[in-house]
Parts: C-alpha cells; structure tokens; sequence
C-alpha cells in the first residue's frame, strides 16, 4: 500500500488518554453486586476495548439474573458519569502529546466504545478544542474490533485511512485501526499487546511525539 505522510491523529479514550479503566472496574463491581454476583479484574480482562452491551450479556451470563439488559447498563453509565464528572484522570503523556497535535495543526478525533454519555464529560475536561470530531459507541452500528468507528471517523476527517495513525491501549481496538487500514500505535495498559508487522508498540505516552508518529515506517516518504 502507498501512502502519504501522516495528515490526522486518531485517539481511543479509555485507558488510552484517561485512566478511566480502574473506574470501571468499580462501577462494574457495585453492579455485579446488585446482581447478587461477584468480580474481578479477570472479568474485566474479558471486556477492555468492547462495548456496552457486550458488558451486559457478561453479567447476565455470569450471574443468571433476569434484571432487564437496558437497566444494567443504565446502571453502568449513570456510575461512569458520575465519577467522570467529578474527576477525568489523564494518563501519563495524553495532555502534552494533544497539545502538540493541536499546536502543529494536525487534526485529531476522539474515538471510543464508550457511550456519547460518557464521552461528553471527558470532553470537557481534555478540552474540546483538541478535536475536530468524537465518534462514540452507539453512534456506530458496529464497535471495536469492528473497523467501523476508525472508518467513520477517517471519512468525516476527509483523510484516507492509511494516512491516519491511530493510538489504542486495547486488542480490540488495535484489531480495528489494523482492519481499517490505519497506521496503529499501541500504548498496552490492562492486557499486553505483542509486536506485529506495521505496528508499534510502546509502553506509554510518554514515548510518544508528532515527530515519533510523522517518522513511522509507514509514513516514509510521505509527503
């Protein structure tokens, strides 16, 4: 494949720019509770990078309960909102590195699983102003590992696929970008993430800057 040089910057949310997924794990945890059931970081293992819904048929499968799927995850959203509204905790690297993107002119976009409930207060926290656009989970018909959500966010930018980089924390996610042609950088946080042809893979954000991303392989000689 031929590509240009880097020309967007395309950033999942949680556990990527928030350490959001410690927060999950409680809200889960109460919510199991409710259920009569337990969990733990191994469960949550199974979830990271998946969507809401996906959540839900796990607790209802581990837990036999015939509490109805929309209460569950309302349950789930109204505790990630309330704790996200109260406190957004930025992973090491995620403020400088979207201040750079930002001061250099290069287009970004939010791209999660999570809920456009979710997203909003984020948003206002990081700041607005760092993206063009936010794709959320329910406004895709299809989530990660799906390409759909880097594929939408790609078109709405007007930039080919392979002329974005995409920054994932998950498997999930990384299974997207890489289906959706995008150039993919994994920064692993709850699951590890192997090497793989065309992928980097770094420990944190730190690691990573606008001339890091522009240098990739992928990008030589692009314009």
């Amino acid at each position: 494949m031929t590509r240009g040089g880097l020309r967007a910057v395309l950033f999942d949310m949680d556990g990527l720019l928030i350490d959001s997924e410690r927060v999950w794990l409680e809200v889960e945890s109460e919510v199991m509770a409710w259920l009569g059931g337990e969990w733990s970081p191994a469960h949550q293992e199974r979830l990271v990078g998946g969507s809401l819904a996906i959540a839900v048929e796990y607790m209802l499968e581990l837990t036999g309960s015939d509490a109805p799927p929309e209460a569950i995850g309302r349950r789930m959203l109204d505790g990630m909102v309330e704790r996200l509204s109260a406190c957004v905790p930025m992973m090491p690297g995620a403020k400088d590195l979207l201040a750079e993107v930002r001061a250099a002119g290069v287009p970004a976009a939010l791209v999660s699983s999570s809920h456009r409930r979710l997203i909003e207060p984020v948003l206002d926290a990081i700041g607005r102003e760092h993206f063009a656009l936010s794709v959320a989970g329910d406004e895709v018909s299809r989530t990660k590992p799906d390409p759909e959500p880097y594929l939408t966010a790609a078109a709405r930018l007007g930039v080919p696929p392979g002329e974005c980089v995409v920054l994932e924390d998950s498997p999930n996610g990384v299974a997207a970008a890489e289906a959706a042609g995008c150039v993919t950088v994994a920064v692993p946080n709850v699951l590890p993430i192997p090497p793989a042809p065309g992928r980097t893979v770094v420990a944190s954000l730190r690691e990573v800057s606008l001339a890091t991303l522009r240098s990739l392989p992928a990008f030589a000689g692009g314009a």
